[in-house]
This record gives C-alpha cells, structure tokens and sequence, in this order.
C-alpha cells in the first residue's frame, strides 16, 4: 500500500512539473520587471541587491510556517511562487552585472536556471529540459514541506532554508561562465 501512495505522490509531482515548465515559468518570467533589477544591482551593488532578495525570499519561507497546517495551505504555494521569484530575480541581477545588458530572453535565461539547477541544458531549450527543471525545483522545496508543520519552529525552518537557497544558488550562478568573450580568427 505504501508503494501506491509513492507512485501517486511521483505522478503528482510529475503532473505539476509539467504545469510548471509549460505555464508557470514563463509567468514568473514575464512579470519581472528587469529594468527594476538593472536599478536595483546598479544602486545597490550586486551583493545588497542578492542579500535583499534572500530576505524577501525567507520572508514568504517564515509566513508559510508560521502556524503550522493553516498557514501552510495557503502559504506553501505563494512561498513557492516567491522563491522561483526571488531566484529568478537574482539570476537576471547576476547575468546583468556580468554581461552589462539588462534585457534577457526567456530561452536564453531558462537555459541557464537549468544548468545552475544541474539539470542538462541543451544548444536549445526543449520541454524536457524545463520540466526538469521544474522537478527539481519541486523536490528542493517539497523536502522542507514536512518540517514547516510545527508552528514556530516551522517558521525558522521555512524562513532560514529559503534564504540559504537563494544564497548557494546566487553564488553557485556567480561562478558560472555568463561574460561574452570575443572570438579570435587566426588567419594563416
């Protein structure tokens, strides 16, 4: 009987995986508003500008555990939704301090969640390698689910987690190759 409900909860999160690569992704996408970010990173530094997003980021992690199973119906989902967005903002900060354009398209951008998610990426963005992605993110955050039922407690749990997340990713992100190097041609 356990299996079943392992192979049920499998299906689900694969079912949600997929609503997530083919919709959500490019709705969190699209509502950011990157000259916003372009501002932030160029008043605040890049740095302030990721520490701030990790505060907004545990922000939703604590009200979503604060009491327990009530709050954690509504909160897990809109928590979920503010990571991504939160991750996807520091991204975008990241990209933009490196490459010294703002203006980012969403293929180009998910190819590069994708790798920071260790997720393979491709010369072309395909269906698979965004539902991977969106798995992946659906199983760093599920992990978590369970210990934000205990009020309190729940609260630093989803508080804490969700601002180390956003830190180890800024900085796994930092140390990838996203500078545009120029080509050399020798000419014999």
């Amino acid at each position: 009987m356990k299996t079943i409900k392992f192979k049920k909860l499998g299906s689900d999160m694969k079912i949600q995986a997929t609503r997530l690569s083919q919709e959500g992704f490019k709705q969190i996408f699209d509502r950011i508003n990157q000259l916003n970010i372009k501002n932030g990173v160029d008043k605040m530094g890049l740095d302030k500008f990721i520490e701030q997003c990790a505060y907004l980021a545990a922000g939703s992690g604590i009200i979503s555990g604060t009491g327990g199973v009530i709050t954690m119906i509504i909160g897990i989902p809109l928590d979920f939704v503010n990571l991504i967005t939160q991750q996807f903002r520091v991204t975008m900060a990241i990209m933009y301090y490196k490459r010294g354009s703002y203006q980012i398209g969403f293929e180009d951008f998910m190819a590069l969640i994708a790798s920071s998610l260790k997720v393979e990426a491709g010369v072309t963005l395909t269906k698979t390698m965004m539902e991977g992605a969106a798995e992946k993110m659906l199983a760093i955050f599920g992990t978590r689910t369970a210990e934000r039922l205990v009020p309190v407690v729940g609260a630093v749990i989803g508080g804490g987690a969700n601002y180390l997340f956003i830190k180890r990713m800024a900085k796994q992100v930092k140390e990838m190759k996203l500078t545009v190097e120029p080509v050399v041609i020798n000419i014999d």
